[in-house]
């Protein structure tokens, strides 16, 4: 039966961990690790991951001493993370953020958590990034490239993982600006639960007119987390950008 719930919330329950096992704390330390010395621990002050999920990046800036906080919509997702963490955990939504303004130093949406919504969704969830950042706050945001997505997208997939049966469907929408994934998940007593992922891309010049008016400036882009140069073929666009000194 298909899931009639947001899509975010759909997917992201507690059997996501068993589907996508590799998306685990020991790659979180090593991202955490890379983007460390370009920037991301630099000044003082809390640090949020913003869409943390079971807090796996938490638990990486935590061990290297960063005042992180994370926030997820999603509660079986927080539910599985350490106990360690509980107290540092708030479950919301990216659209009204449950913290005051000026709390954070920087704030982090990784593993593409930015634009999961509609373009004017995504444009509120900036704006309470800015509201929440520190002037001068640093705003880093792990996208996928448009260009390496249109170039590699696999239409259809089938694995077996842990005795389920995994098929995804994948397809760009709406001229190229949304790529959509249908997902089924069968079990070996043949119950199915399935839902449909659907993520917005930014091309590059598009993303920093966008951080702009919400009062963000884009200070570089990345093709991943080594901070290799940002080209067509890069797997990822990891994009810095700061908050206004006065706002």
């Amino acid at each position: 039966m298909s899931d009639q719930r947001p899509w975010f919330d759909a997917a992201f329950e507690r059997g996501y961990l068993e589907l996508y096992p590799h998306r685990d704390l020991a790659s979180a330390r090593a991202e955490i690790a890379a983007l460390l010395p370009r920037g991301l621990g630099e000044r003082g002050g809390p640090v949020l991951d913003l869409g943390c999920g079971f807090g796996r990046h938490l638990q990486a800036l935590r061990e290297h001493g960063l005042d992180a906080y994370g926030l997820d919509r999603s509660r079986q997702l927080l539910a599985s993370a350490a106990p360690e963490l509980a107290p540092r955990l708030v479950r919301g939504d990216f659209r009204a953020i449950p913290f005051r303004r000026g709390a954070f130093r920087a704030v982090l949406m990784l593993f593409s958590s930015f634009g999961y919504f509609d373009d004017e969704g995504n444009a509120c969830a900036l704006a309470e990034i800015v509201r929440i950042l520190r002037p001068g706050g640093l705003a880093l945001f792990d996208l996928m490239n448009p260009a390496r997505v249109r170039a590699c997208l696999v239409p259809e997939s089938c694995v077996n993982r842990r005795g389920l049966e995994l098929r995804e469907r994948r397809a760009l929408v709406q001229g190229g600006k949304r790529v959509v994934k249908d997902v089924l998940v069968r079990s070996g007593d043949g119950s199915e639960r399935r839902w449909r992922e659907d993520v917005r891309l930014y091309e590059p010049p598009e993303l920093a007119g966008l951080l702009a008016r919400a009062g963000l400036v884009l200070e570089r882009t990345e093709g991943d987390f080594d901070g290799r140069a940002f080209a067509a073929e890069s797997p990822r666009q990891i994009a810095w950008a700061r908050s206004a000194e006065e706002h």
